[in-house]
C-alpha cells in the first residue's frame, strides 16, 4: 500500500475493528468494520431516504410488492458501507484539496449523491466489505 493510501486510512476515525468475541470473525471484520457512529449517523440518513420512498408508494393506487419492501430494507441496511466506498475514493482523489462553493449547489449535489449511494448500495457496498475484511485481516 502506498505511503499516502496508508495514510488516508490512518486518518480516519470512523474505521474501527470490532473486538466483541461473539461474532464470527468474517462478520467482525466486514460489517463490525464501521465504527457504530459512523454506521448510525449513515444508518438514519438510510431511513429518510427509505421513508421517503414508502411514502411515495403508498400514494400509488398499486399494492407495493414484497420484492420492491426487500430492496428498501436491503438498501437500507447496506448505505452505510455504500456511502463509505462514495466517501473514500472521493477522499482519494480530492486529496486535502478544498473548494468553496455556493451551499445550495453543494447541498443538491450532497443530496444527489446520497441517493445514488442508497439506489445502488445493493451493488456498491460488497466493494466496501471486502476492502473492510482485507483491512483488518491486515491488522
Amino acid at each position: 500500500m502506498s505511503e499516502r493510501c496508508a495514510s488516508f486510512w490512518n486518518n480516519h476515525s470512523h474505521l474501527n475493528i470490532f473486538k466483541g468475541q461473539s461474532m464470527h470473525p468474517v462478520i467482525a471484520k466486514t460489517f463490525g468494520g464501521l465504527s457504530p457512529q459512523y454506521y448510525g449517523r449513515h444508518f438514519v440518513f438510510g431511513l429518510i431516504i427509505s421513508a421517503f420512498y414508502v411514502f411515495m408508494l403508498s400514494r400509488s393506487p398499486h399494492p407495493m410488492q414484497v420484492g420492491f419492501f426487500l430492496l428498501i430494507l436491503i438498501n437500507t441496511l447496506l448505505y452505510p458501507y455504500s456511502r463509505f466506498v462514495y466517501e473514500s475514493v472521493v477522499s482519494f482523489v480530492m486529496g486535502s484539496n478544498v473548494f468553496f462553493v455556493n451551499a445550495i449547489v453543494m447541498m443538491v449535489v450532497k443530496m444527489f449523491t446520497m441517493l445514488i449511494c442508497w439506489g445502488f448500495a445493493i451493488f456498491i457496498s460488497p466493494v466496501g466489505l471486502a476492502y473492510l475484511y482485507y483491512r483488518h485481516s491486515r491488522a
